[in-house]
């Protein structure tokens, strides 16, 4: 359905709401998959997911009508398939903006694809990239907020809401209005080749970067510090002297 309450030119204008769908990322994959005719920007929003996705098979627990679950179809032909890290970071970016106009200092981009308050998890970022050649067709991008739950699972452990952190409820529909609005504007930054504020925004965004932390990897916790992000989105850490690189699943923060 049209949408006019939203700001932008284009992400949100087509909004699709659902009840109940198993993943919203899923939702679109199968409707790009039939070749079902969607604008640029759609996005599908749910009430609740039943199988809500994660990063390399997570899965991400929400309540229902409390929290934002939604994805975005984009269509970013402009990015090569070796940058593809670089609409993580727009993505990333933009939504560390709008929790930031409303916390203020303490946001954080926890690499490679969540979003801190402080310590504690508040979001996270899922995107799926459908390959044409050596361009990116399609990106579906899935973001999942902690809004208005206050009660997590026990297994659930160091995350929190914004209702945790400012004791107050939010409308759903205005923030995600927000979030659409601050995605296109850092989705046309990165369109119109500004990548290095892009970079040096997301740097200067990172969680724990030139902080000396534990991480564990090769089934053994070292002491290190994050010294930036290579250009296909591994993370680079020094210690002991050396400089080490690391895919997504290669390396765990110690909180």
């Amino acid at each position: 359905m049209q949408n006019n309450t939203f700001s932008g030119l284009f992400v949100g204008h087509n909004l699709i709401t659902l009840k109940d769908v198993d993943s919203t990322n899923t939702f679109l994959k199968d409707a790009v998959s039939k070749s079902t005719p969607l604008m640029d920007g759609t996005v599908i929003m749910a009430d609740r997911q039943f199988a809500g996705r994660g990063q390399s098979a997570n899965s991400w627990q929400s309540e229902a009508g409390k929290n934002l679950t939604f994805s975005i179809l984009l269509n970013p032909s402009f990015l090569p398939v070796e940058s593809q890290f670089d609409l993580n970071k727009a993505i990333s970016i933009a939504l560390n903006d709008v929790l930031r106009n409303h916390v203020g200092p303490g946001v954080y981009i926890k690499w490679p694809n969540d979003i801190y308050i402080n310590t504690k998890k508040v979001g996270g970022i899922l995107i799926e990239n459908i390959i044409q050649g050596t361009k990116i067709k399609y990106a579906i991008i899935g973001i999942g907020l902690n809004v208005n739950q206050v009660n997590f699972a026990d297994n659930l452990k160091n995350v929190t809401s914004l209702k945790q952190v400012l004791h107050q409820d939010y409308h759903l529909m205005g923030l995600l209005g927000e979030i659409c609005s601050a995605i296109e504007a850092r989705y046309l930054q990165l369109k119109s080749g500004s990548l290095k504020k892009i970079n040096e925004e997301y740097l200067n965004r990172l969680y724990l970067k030139g902080e000396i932390a534990s991480f564990k990897f090769n089934g053994r916790i070292e002491k290190g510090k994050i010294i930036g992000i290579t250009e296909i989105g591994q993370l680079i850490l020094e210690t002991e002297g050396q400089i080490k690189y690391f895919n997504n699943k290669e390396i765990e923060f110690i909180n």
